[in-house]
């Protein structure tokens, strides 16, 4: 094996290669390739492709494990007799009322997961009784006036408040709902006529008028990014939806043949602004609806043209599809800088899929480690509200992932240069020891934190130093209002507050003079954070040196100069295990009696800096799943310093306990 110096220079050199030839591809990657003429050609009509057996191809359904298939039929079983919620136009005002989207969510998802449920219990049965309460699902949901969500209804003229019918506007859930309909159509279409003809024809009518005309014929919806907008997973997502709905539903060639078009366009946008590195400055969370839908759009473009549309040898994807893999920390945990959770279900079926199509074994394998750490195979397979375009190719590959050799992604060095990520443990292959992960970047991020510079730490694969991470959404979170949250603030972050200042919001606010490099010793990451406080601040330069000490220790190390000084230095440090002053100048993080992990200790000079330790108590459910009922901030505080100086903190292991 090479040594992880030298394969981390042959990386480095990699990125510098792909910089200029993804650089190159990007313009027209998709939409250049493949022009209308090509399209014609290629794409097989809608009558025509066959990706997955219908509910009538029994034999194919009937050789999916048992304890798949009656767990699916159990799930569907659940649902007879029961009632289809109400979406009440009251709730649908919670979010301009009270910034609440989640009341809504709840019963507008749970329609949705509950259809996906029993078409899927009634394809792996194929008996009939659950054609009534399909055929009410499908009426249900076509008689909504909005198939999107509060939080995504102010894009229609008429702005925030109750959809206007009058105005179909495309979000995330509009299109998936496109997507469901369409994927039940094909499955069922031949049981739906039974019941009555006006069942498929209401579905192909609703999907038209909401999802099929209006993207076709509408422009201005930002995640197109048509007139230069920033893009994020929106565009993806709903592409990848939204060719689902097309090629499914839509006969009339010449517009199949324009949306396929207007979608590739869309993609390229995507693709254009991405970095080289494959980086999703969204986090991992998000990466199963960027990187992750992006690859469902190249897996129906795939299919549908019998293979013959492939662009999985191009540098980008490959990088795009390995950045999940680089994230990775141990057993649940992820990389969670801007909004991401730190523990993540991560797609296994997702993962392997792309990684044989981009022929990454490692990937592949790391694909086949998450689907038997999750139990594949033995119960009904999820997705995102219940989403059967994810769930249908995760059932018919579900024998080759659960046969592919497992791979777990313990990766010595990561380095994403152009998103200013990076990440490094003790020993190649094991989370023993520490881990280190920080970032550089700015702060106008998609889905951002003012959080440049931020680092976390982990010990024997669990965290120690955190990344909070974010509440629930809201109105506020994505409002002018978002940074008086506490979860975007650098001062809940492990970052100092200077002459009482912390980081502002913007682009302009950004590291400077980025620098990383790694040996077998160890790897260092260094920048200067000054451009990321405010002119009040006061600061001059404040280089930040974080380095790993193989198998041994963390060292933080800031140098700083500044204007003036009229606040007390702050530095903040955020724990999840609970902080114990031992005495100034060592502070203990211990283990909560679960976790058989070493304990570790935070040495600081206890000269320049007295510490005082708060509790935060955890009352919001996206963050309990991560980190329980309370997590601890670490104030450092330093009274007196000069006006130009430094100093060190230290993080080490108290004990060494087996690898893993």
């Amino acid at each position: 094996m090479r040594s992880s110096a030298r394969r981390l220079l042959i990386l480095s050199a990699v990125f510098i290669l792909t910089g200029v030839s993804a650089a190159q591809q990007k313009p027209g990657m998709l939409s250049g390739a493949f022009p209308p003429e090509k399209l014609k050609e290629l794409l097989l009509p809608a009558d025509a492709w066959h990706p997955f057996p219908k509910a009538s191809e029994r034999e194919q359904w009937l050789r999916l494990p048992e304890a798949v298939r009656a767990a699916h039929t159990r799930l569907a079983e659940s649902h007879l007799g029961s009632i289809w919620e109400t979406l009440r136009a009251s709730l649908f005002l919670d979010f301009v009322r009270n910034g609440n989207r989640s009341r809504y969510e709840a019963v507008s998802f749970g329609r949705r997961t509950k259809l996906a449920e029993l078409v899927l219990g009634e394809c792996m049965e194929g008996k009939g009784r659950f054609l009534d309460e399909i055929m009410d699902g499908i009426w249900t949901i076509c008689e909504e006036t909005y198939w999107g969500v509060p939080a995504h209804v102010g894009a229609q003229k008429k702005g925030p408040g109750l959809p206007d019918v009058f105005e179909p506007t495309v979000d995330l859930f509009a299109a998936e709902t496109g997507m469901l309909l369409a994927w039940t159509d094909y499955l069922l279409g031949e049981q739906l006529d039974k019941l009555s003809p006006l069942v498929r024809e209401r579905i192909r009518y609703e999907v038209e008028r909401r999802i099929l005309a209006v993207n076709l014929e509408r422009d201005d919806f930002w995640w197109m990014g048509v007139k230069g907008q920033r893009l994020n997973n929106w565009t993806p997502w709903i592409c990848s939806n939204w060719l689902a709905a097309i090629l499914l539903l839509k006969s009339d060639a010449e517009k199949r043949i324009q949306s396929v078009q207007k979608i590739l366009s869309c993609l390229d946008r995507f693709l254009g602004a991405y970095p080289a590195d494959g980086g999703c400055d969204e986090g991992p969370g998000y990466w199963d609806r960027a990187g992750g839908s992006l690859y469902d759009c190249l897996e129906l473009l795939h299919s549908t043209s019998q293979g013959q549309i492939n662009v999985f040898d191009q540098a980008l994807i490959k990088e795009i599809a390995r950045y999940i893999g680089r994230a990775y920390i141990y057993d649940r945990y992820y990389i969670n800088f801007a909004d991401a959770a730190s523990k993540l279900n991560a797609s296994a079926s997702l993962i392997f899929r792309f990684g044989r199509s981009i022929g990454d074994q490692d990937l592949a394998g790391f694909g086949a480690l998450l689907a038997k750490q999750q139990q594949l195979g033995k119960d009904a397979l999820q997705g995102s509200f219940g989403a059967l375009g994810r769930i249908l190719p995760a059932l018919f590959q579900l024998e080759e992932l659960l046969s592919a050799p497992p791979k777990e992604p313990l990766w010595q060095d990561i380095w994403l240069p152009e998103l200013q990520v990076m990440a490094a443990r003790s020993q190649q292959g094991s989370a023993a020891s520490l881990y280190l992960a920080a970032k550089g970047g700015h702060n106008d991020e998609s889905h951002n934190h003012n959080d440049v510079g931020n680092f976390i730490v982990y010990a024997d694969g669990f965290p120690a130093l955190i990344d909070v991470g974010v509440e629930t959404y809201t109105a506020k979170t994505f409002s002018s209002r978002r940074y008086e949250i506490w979860t975007m603030q650098s001062g809940f972050h492990n970052l100092p507050t200077i002459n009482g200042e912390m980081q502002k919001n913007g682009r302009q606010f950004q590291a400077r003079d980025v620098l990383y490099n790694s040996n077998p010793k160890e790897t260092t990451f260094s920048l200067d954070l000054a451009k990321a406080y405010p002119e009040e601040a006061g600061v001059a330069s404040w280089k930040r040196t974080l380095r790993l000490v193989r198998g041994s220790e963390v060292i933080l190390e800031e140098r700083y100069a500044l204007r003036k000084i009229e606040k007390p230095l702050l530095l903040t440090l955020m724990s999840w295990r609970q902080p114990e002053l031992v005495e100034e100048g060592r502070i203990i993080l211990k283990n909560p009696e679960n976790l058989k992990a070493s304990s570790l200790s935070i040495r600081y000079d206890k000269g320049f800096f007295r510490a005082n330790i708060e509790t935060i108590p955890i009352d919001d459910d996206r963050l309990r799943s991560s980190w329980g009922d309370k997590i601890y901030r670490i104030l450092l505080t330093a009274e007196k310093m000069p006006i130009k100086g430094e100093y060190t903190v230290r993080i080490s292991m108290d004990k060494n306990l087996g690898q893993k």
